[in-house]
């Protein structure tokens, strides 16, 4: 008796998970593991225990997410070498950058930032191009420009992180520890989560409106840098010296990133509705995914970022009890954060238990993301508290 191509496909999946790994997957490990390793190896000298568990997490979760997401693989390797590349042209000199051609005009943290910024921009008017136009090849350069500039941003902070050491030893931190460093975690982390949907449903007219929210991320990092020298390493305030800082913040900017990008769905899908109503006939032959999937991408993104935005959450209590002796202060931030939790809380209760979809819910994660920036950015601008720190 023949066996047909999805039969062969089922018996695929029932097996169990280890069995399904390939060759590329097991060497996938290894490098990672002899990566963390090296880093162990060279660095753990200056790591408390908290830290070689951070490291030792990163590095499951690292193997866990290429075996998950294929394409993170040569993200991850091209990051590396890079990175690698601009600290072996450091050395131990970071004087050496404005006499090195490859450090001044491409490896150095501000120099791969540039690009990254100019990378983003140019992929939103092409990815808006591509859509409007229907040109695969453009949705194609639209999407390795977004891979590229996803790359560069990486590689401006792990490079960076190097650089701090190399200004002053006392110095020296992850980069996650004032707006201009998160603004290009922000940036980097909804690129990556944008870059896994277009891959997952196989469409790229989203990518314009994702694309739009990372541009004016870009717009705010540029005028903070030129017109504040916000680029400039300084050393960490008392209140960022933890461990906490390299978990807290990470797992807070998923979060962000998620919200970000459920809100440019929700705009898609009002544009796309819109065009419905207009003319339902035209329905078929929308530029924008149907109305189905970006529902279901705004689900998703946003039971994502909440997830992820719990645990921030919980985190940054427990690194409050440490700092300031107690969980919560109701703290400006701290206030608006529950505010964040709360919104998005009753966004997955109203469409969990009373089956509200569409139009509602878009608008709904749309106001869901000025609420979050105020707390992300207006917070920091118009209030004070105990996160003054991150003030502009």
């Amino acid at each position: 008796m023949s066996v047909t191509h999805d039969q062969m496909l089922q018996e695929l999946d029932e097996r169990p998970f280890y069995r399904r790994l390939g060759a590329f997957d097991w060497i996938w490990a290894l490098l990672v593991v002899a990566g963390s390793i090296y880093a162990w190896w060279h660095y753990h000298t200056l790591m408390d225990g908290y830290e070689v568990a951070i490291l030792a997490g990163t590095a499951v979760a690292l193997v866990a997410w290429g075996w998950s997401w294929k394409p993170v693989r040569p993200y991850t390797l091209a990051v590396a070498a890079v990175s690698l590349f601009a600290v072996w042209l450091y050395g131990s000199d970071i004087g050496v950058r404005d006499s090195n051609f490859f450090l001044q005009y491409l490896v150095a943290s501000q120099s791969a930032i540039m690009w990254m910024s100019a990378l983003y921009v140019l992929a939103t008017l092409t990815y808006f191009f591509a859509t409007f136009t229907r040109s695969e090849f453009s949705g194609k350069v639209a999407s390795a420009m977004t891979w590229s500039a996803t790359v560069m941003g990486t590689v401006g902070l792990m490079v960076r992180w190097r650089e701090s050491y190399l200004v002053n030893a006392d110095f020296g931190h992850i980069p996650v520890s004032n707006l201009y460093e998160v603004f290009i975690l922000f940036a980097v982390i909804t690129a990556l989560l944008y870059l896994f949907y277009e891959r997952k449903y196989q469409t790229r007219a989203l990518g314009g409106f994702v694309l739009l929210v990372i541009s004016a991320a870009v717009a705010f990092l540029l005028w903070y840098s030129f017109d504040r020298g916000a680029h400039e390493i300084e050393p960490l305030v008392p209140a960022l010296q933890s461990y906490w800082m390299k978990i807290h913040v990470p797992a807070n900017f998923v979060g962000y990133g998620a919200f970000a990008l459920a809100a440019m769905v929700g705009v898609a899908y009002l544009f796309r509705n819109g065009q419905e109503r207009r003319n339902p006939q035209a329905a078929g032959s929308s530029v924008l995914p149907s109305l189905e999937l970006l529902d279901d991408v705004m689900y998703k993104s946003i039971a994502l970022g909440f997830a992820f935005f719990t645990v921030a959450t919980i985190l940054g209590a427990l690194w409050a009890a440490e700092a300031w002796g107690g969980y919560w202060s109701w703290d400006p931030k701290e206030t608006w954060a529950l505010i964040v939790w709360l919104n998005y809380a009753a966004w997955l209760h109203m469409r969990l238990t009373k089956g509200w979809r569409g139009t509602p819910m878009a608008w709904w994660a749309i106001v869901g993301l000025f609420i979050t920036l105020f707390a992300f950015l207006g917070v920091n601008m118009f209030l004070s508290g105990l996160h003054s720190y991150g003030e502009l």
